[in-house]
């Protein structure tokens, strides 16, 4: 094996000017899209069935044996330049055993190597598990689409397919308002996620105070696309979109992070109001809008199976496997020969932006090549 020396300088530290997993910073600096981060989905297994979660049809009540972590480790030594790491599931944190034999050594391994690391949780587990990962982790991602319990009962146990007491959804609630809040007193970066979706698009300036209260020093906003258990969940309007955009920045905080990613709008469109919303959130204080890294700088690698996918809700097949495949080597494949790389593999510097995800694309602009387009009033 052919071990790569660690940096030999600390990490820069992540701000709205400097976010390792935006694939715009990795094409800017080798002029071609390149393999910087690996995504690990370590369990199908889950406390909670979310409506709107990606993965939700992989979700199982059992599992079987995870490949050996030395496989693993062997083929992250081969990326050349490797940045970020992510951890998903299901819900990491689980297992204890997870934690201990899988989490807590991938991610020493990035600390040792100097590389920054996410995790994917929904912080209802024990705190002494999570306790565990302050000396190595840098990001505690977490997804929140709340105003309060009743709503985290309901969203949160939609897809259980049986009746899950409201008691018990407020005990995993305030559990993990908790962990948030005591983590993000320990020194740890929690970054919430909030879906821009039908339940929560009237809604964001208040559950973006919520977040504040929890301790996050970040707030991320995605759109909610339709794949896995949210496919059959009403589909927002782009203008619904724009209007939830323009209700926050009126009301959040400018002194915190909120970071915008795959959204539906872009610098070529020819819509006012898309430029509008895009020229407001370029001159934002701490308003940052991010590039899907889903094929674009990461994959996703399935520690049960060694297959390596596009994206962690695994719509699109499996296009390698570590077993017998380099990392580096799996991703030139997808960005040279793969036809659903093509169709979006579209890139503008003026706009730091890279185009549509797959989702996006099919969602809201079936008709439309990216690749044909520029950039407007930059």
């Amino acid at each position: 094996m052919n071990v790569l020396k660690p940096l030999t300088s600390s990490p820069r530290e992540l701000s709205p000017s400097y976010d390792p997993w935006d694939p715009i910073t990795s094409l800017r600096k080798h002029g071609r899209h390149v393999l910087t981060s690996v995504e690990f989905t370590v369990t199908n297994l889950c406390n909670m069935r979310c409506e709107h979660c990606a993965v939700g049809d992989s979700l199982t009540s059992k599992e079987g044996d995870m490949l050996p972590l030395k496989n693993m480790l062997d083929r992250l030594e081969e990326v050349e330049h490797l940045e970020t790491i992510s951890i998903t599931g299901g819900e990491p944190m689980f297992r204890a055993g997870t934690v201990d034999n899988i989490i807590v050594p991938l991610l020493k391994y990035a600390k040792e190597r100097g590389i920054r690391s996410q995790i994917n949780s929904n912080l209802t587990m024990p705190y002494s598990r999570y306790e565990k990962l302050l000396p190595y982790l840098d990001v505690m991602h977490i997804s929140f689409n709340y105003v309060n319990g009743d709503d985290f009962h309901e969203v949160g146990f939609a897809n259980s397919g049986h009746a899950v007491a409201k008691d018990a959804a407020y005990r995993l609630y305030n559990t993990m308002i908790e962990n948030s809040r005591r983590l993000s007193e320990d020194g740890m970066l929690i970054s919430a996620e909030t879906m821009i979706n039908y339940r929560t698009h009237t809604k964001l300036p208040e559950i973006h105070k919520l977040i504040l209260d929890m301790g996050a020093k970040r707030h991320e906003v995605h759109p909610m696309y339709n794949s896995s258990f949210a496919s059959a969940l009403p589909v927002l309007s782009l203008n619904e979109m724009r209007t939830a955009i323009h209700a926050l920045l009126d009301k959040r905080d400018p002194d915190v992070w909120m970071l915008f990613g795959t959204l539906p709008f872009f610098a070529c469109s020819f819509l006012e109001e898309d430029q509008k919303l895009l020229s407001r959130m370029r001159a934002e204080k701490n308003v940052t809008l991010r590039n899907d890294p889903d094929g674009r700088n990461r994959v996703n690698v399935n520690m049960f199976t060694g297959d390596v996918f596009v994206t962690d809700f695994a719509d699109i097949a499996a296009f390698g496997n570590i077993d017998n495949q380099k990392l580096d080597d799996i991703f030139i494949d997808w960005q040279t020969k793969h036809p659903l790389n093509q169709k979006v593999n579209c890139y503008c510097d003026a706009a730091g932006c890279c185009g549509p995800n797959l989702l996006v694309a099919d969602m809201y602009y079936p008709e439309v090549d990216f690749k044909t387009r520029k950039a407007i009033n930059l």
